[in-house]
């Protein structure tokens, strides 16, 4: 594993390009920063400077290279990279709250967008016209899509809600796509079909995952739970609820394993085997060995007196020193993940390697 630091600003969302030589950030305001690597450095080469309010998420497409990005001023826009420079076009998602998240669909000829106005925008780029349209998903949301992930077929879509619900709906536009084949979800995929409503999740749902097959659906929510509904066996659902804090994203690395992370500051490895076999494996971050250097008897009593502990240290013992923020794949496929990162509160993006 390894830490990155780029400055003191929290890091909102990142997304990597596709040979993973350039990442790009937002430190919590408008802009969007990309960074190159070079050698151990990473070096800022592009500034992407439209949006008027606070970035809440980028997605990068890997084979189009194209860079969705949304933001809390309501907007949109896809960036193409055109003679070394990146150029926005903004996008007709019609939303009158704050943009939330986005993700480009796994054949990237659409993508998804949660927003505060309790809806999902599906956009897709019309020929003719020569822009970006979207459809909107409004069935039964009653919050707002606080996270969304795609079905390995290009056409389900899960969202998470500040409803405590967790949805899965069918995002099927005839205009652009053949006609999709039944999955274990469920046969008719009309646009905006409903394929799965879990009621009670027990708190906000900060992030969803679908697994490799696509069969099985795994979430985080704000009581600290992590949960998996598995089509494969009539949508049965298995939660597990933790001592942690609460975790804020979640990540299948294999058919099996579940790699979630958040407040605690580091991941946390879980092994789905079935329905109501979910269980905590193991804490993927090893803790830092903190040199213990000779206090003199003075200090010793000051620090009694000052913070009522002997210790004269306040970092935690993870390698990030706040809330971890979002994850994401670098290395292998959504079957076998190499490695991912991570990036958190404290400004710094971290690269973990996971064993299988």
């Amino acid at each position: 594993m390894s830490l990155h630091s780029f400055g003191l600003e929290p890091l909102s969302c990142h997304a990597w390009n596709k040979d993973r030589t350039q990442i790009a950030l937002s430190p919590n305001n408008n802009v969007v920063n990309i960074y190159e690597k070079k050698g151990k450095d990473w070096l800022k080469i592009h500034e992407l400077t439209e949006h008027s309010g606070r970035i809440t998420g980028i997605d990068w497409a890997p084979e189009s290279n194209r860079i969705v990005t949304c933001a809390s001023d309501r907007n949109a826009y896809v960036w193409t990279l055109k003679d070394g420079v990146w150029k926005p076009t903004l996008v007709l998602v019609r939303i009158n709250r704050a943009a939330t998240c986005v993700k480009w669909s796994p054949l990237e000829n659409k993508f998804a967008l949660g927003s505060g106005a309790r809806l999902i925008s599906v956009c897709y780029f019309e020929k003719e016209n020569d822009w970006w349209l979207s459809k909107h998903i409004k069935k039964s949301i009653r919050s707002t899509v606080l996270s969304l992930d795609w079905h390995p077929n290009n056409i389900l879509l899960a969202a998470g809600s500040a409803d405590l619900h967790c949805r899965v709906f069918s995002t099927y536009i005839k205009d652009i796509e053949e006609k999709p084949g039944p999955t274990a979800w469920g046969a008719k995929m009309p646009f905006g079909e409903l394929l799965l409503e879990h009621k009670d999740c027990g708190g906000w749902v900060h992030s969803v995952s679908f697994s490799p097959s696509g069969d099985q659906l795994a979430w985080v929510a704000h009581n600290s739970s992590i949960t998996v509904a598995d089509a494969a066996q009539g949508k049965e659902v298995t939660q597990l609820t933790t001592d942690l804090l609460p975790l804020l994203g979640v990540l299948f690395v294999n058919p099996t394993e579940i790699v979630a992370a958040g407040h605690d500051c580091c991941p946390y490895q879980f092994s789905y085997r079935g329905p109501q076999a979910l269980e905590f494996v193991k804490k993927l971050d090893i803790p830092k060995q903190t040199s213990k250097g000779s206090l003199s008897a003075m200090q010793h009593f000051r620090n009694l007196d000052k913070k009522a502990t002997e210790e004269d240290n306040n970092e935690l013992g993870t390698l990030h020193q706040n809330s971890i923020m979002q994850l994401c794949i670098v290395s292998g496929e959504k079957a076998k993940v190499e490695k991912f990162s991570s990036v958190g509160l404290d400004g710094a993006m971290v690269i973990w390697a996971f064993k299988h």
